[in-house]
């Protein structure tokens, strides 16, 4: 009589009812929650997390970063900036148009639906404007010195002003 024991994969953790990833990959320790409690969705998501460091590793890939995240980013290391709770009322204004799109596709077409819903709504093209430089600033942040995100330009350009 054999029985059939399924073994768990090394680096998941049970912690109060949810999979846990704690996990040395590459050099890199990888800790962070994988949100269920199922153990097959948790290796899963354990795997994915290896194939992609494997991938980073062997053939450059990078991960895939949101604009969101490059905005918390954004938004976390300019503290000492005079104009940045501006700067965040204008990311949260933003957020439900370009929050969830890959960095290197937000451009001056996807930025098109925010425009219009914004002129649409009676707000200057300046007030427009400058919400569209922060989003400007932090794609040029990334393209430059946040060398973990994609590379991405920010191709948008200025409304014309009211008179």
């Amino acid at each position: 009589m054999g029985r059939s024991i399924k073994r768990r994969m090394s680096g998941l953790l049970l912690r109060g009812g949810v999979w846990h990833i704690d996990k040395v990959i590459h050099g890199t320790r990888v800790c962070e929650s994988t949100g269920t409690s199922d153990l097959e969705e948790a290796e899963a998501l354990l795997m994915r997390r290896l194939q992609a460091a494997r991938a980073t590793r062997l053939f450059g890939a990078r991960e895939e970063h949101t604009f969101r995240e490059a905005a918390t980013k954004y938004l976390e290391e300019n503290q000492h900036k005079r104009s940045l709770e501006r700067d965040a009322r204008a990311l949260a204004t933003l957020d439900p148009y370009i929050g969830e799109l890959p960095l290197q596709r937000v451009h001056h077409d996807t930025l098109q639906h925010f425009v219009r819903a914004r002129l649409g709504a009676g707000i200057s093209p300046g007030t427009i404007n400058r919400d569209l430089a922060v989003v400007r600033r932090i794609l040029n942040l990334c393209a430059r010195l946040w060398r973990d995100a994609p590379t991405c330009q920010c191709k948008t350009r200025h409304l014309p002003r009211a008179n």
